[in-house]
């Protein structure tokens, strides 16, 4: 028994190694996980106290149990066996297709990620590149919201500094959860949106399990109070106007609301708008070949960061203007039935898209591009000042002195001469050759709200 027994290296080795993990995983890794739980759980707890809405537990849930939670969820079982019933393929083949697609759905949220880094990168990102403007009276109606009520913003869709304006600015509230399209399932974007809490959408998965999959874990968020975050227009303005509505997510919200229940939802409309967006020129070209699948060149997007940073490190950067966030009147879904018992998605989306137009803020750039626009593309300033008292909101027009409205023009007209967009001849402003198209855009959403459009000379002029 107590005898010396020779081994070899290799087997003494193997026999270490594996004494080694079973120790590491009976007692090391438990107390390993056990420290960082906690630790982890108190940080979540401090975050909440300074939160105007505390982080939901869903949201905290582990992604394994999230999907576990969807696939097993009565309704999508249901539509595993249609599936199964519709294609002629055995039940267990198409569960596993379910928990592919609830695998490609659910985020997987870190606390660490959204507040330790995404939100000071957001802010960074947006002062870097903008001024941006809020107007804090729009905001007292979220704090007027129950706790135990869900939040959707409702927001047009401009640039992709959309999700960073928002997300910045949302993070004194909650975190956001938005959805994504494919575009952002790319490494190593895909990580890092799904630790922010994002969620996935295939929008040419057409099949019926897949938007079973998919409006269960939309209503299962909603219904835990998840606060989301939607774009209507289902992708980036091409012309620079508020777009129609699509009913998607907002159909999968109201099929899986209880009207007699206690929790509300509340769809906040949000505007937003920019002196200068990022991708206008992609988007113009988008627009000119009719075909919204394009991609963006690295090459392109790398050179343009480069040449920002150099600007930057030389003191020349000027900035692109200012971006701005108005908040619209909140619609409550339970008080929009009892008013519209037969109401729909479509009615409440166009309710919820003439909110986020009716919120359009006025900006130097596009004020100054609408004035041009609406006098043929060429006039003098005293023409540009009466054009741009127009255009502007009474209401507006009333909140700004005409020194204040005079500077706003002035201001946009210097920003559009910067980037060699205008002209100036004698005191004449006038669209430099092959510019109209571009002036049109920005102009697009000032002469919307007034309702006026831009389409026709935009159509004239290419």
């Amino acid at each position: 028994m107590f005898q010396n027994v020779e081994l070899p290296v290799w087997a003494l080795t193997l026999i270490v190694g594996f004494a080694a993990v079973t120790f590491a995983s009976h007692f090391l890794f438990p107390s390993v996980r056990w420290f960082f739980r906690k630790r982890a759980e108190r940080a979540v707890a401090e975050l909440n106290k300074r939160l105007k809405r505390p982080i939901e537990p869903f949201k905290l849930m582990k992604r394994q149990d999230q999907v576990i939670r969807l696939v097993y969820d009565p309704q999508v079982m249901e539509a595993v066996r249609q599936h199964a019933r519709d294609e002629g393929i055995p039940p267990n083949v198409a569960f596993e297709k379910a928990r592919s697609y609830a695998r490609e759905i659910v985020p997987g949220f870190s606390t660490a990620t959204y507040f330790g880094f995404a939100i000071r990168l957001a802010r960074r990102l947006g002062e870097g590149f903008y001024d941006v403007v809020v107007q804090p009276e729009n905001q007292t109606g979220l704090d007027d919201v129950a706790p135990e009520d869900a939040i959707v913003f409702v927001m047009n869709h401009r640039s992709n500094m959309d999700y960073v304006l928002v997300t910045w600015l949302a993070a004194q509230h909650t975190a956001l959860s938005y959805a994504v399209g494919e575009w952002a399932r790319i490494w190593p974007l895909k990580g890092f949106i799904r630790a922010m809490g994002a969620y996935f959408i295939r929008r040419r998965y057409a099949n019926p399990l897949y938007r079973a999959v998919l409006a269960r874990y939309v209503q299962m968020s909603v219904q835990q109070g998840s606060t989301q975050a939607i774009f209507p227009e289902g992708g980036l303005s091409l012309d620079g106007r508020v777009g129609q509505g699509r009913v998607g997510l907002l159909t999968y919200i109201l099929r899986g609301w209880d009207a007699h229940g206690t929790r509300d939802v509340i769809f906040v409309p949000v505007a937003l708008s920019y002196d200068r967006v990022l991708e206008d020129r992609l988007l113009l070209a988008a627009q000119a070949s009719g075909n919204r699948r394009f991609r963006g060149r690295p090459s392109v997007a790398l050179a343009f960061v480069g040449r920002v940073l150099w600007q930057k490190l030389r003191g020349r950067f000027r900035g692109f203007g200012q971006a701005a966030v108005n908040y619209g009147a909140p619609v409550s879904l339970r008080g929009y039935m009892q008013a519209n018992p037969d109401a729909n998605a479509d009615a409440l989306v166009q309710l919820l898209m003439a909110r986020i137009q009716a919120a359009m803020p006025v900006l130097a750039v596009p004020l100054a591009a609408a004035a041009l626009h609406r006098l043929g593309g060429r006039g003098a300033w005293s023409q540009l000042q009466a054009a741009s008292q127009e255009l502007l909101d009474p209401a507006k027009a009333d909140s700004l002195p005409p020194a204040a409205q005079e500077a706003l023009l002035r201001k946009g007209l210097d920003h559009l001469a910067l980037r060699g967009m205008i002209r100036t001849e004698n005191s004449v402003f006038s669209i430099a050759p092959g510019e109209e198209v571009a002036i049109a855009y920005y102009a697009a959403s000032v002469l919307q709200g007034r309702g006026d459009t831009a389409e026709s000379t935009v159509t004239a002029k290419t």
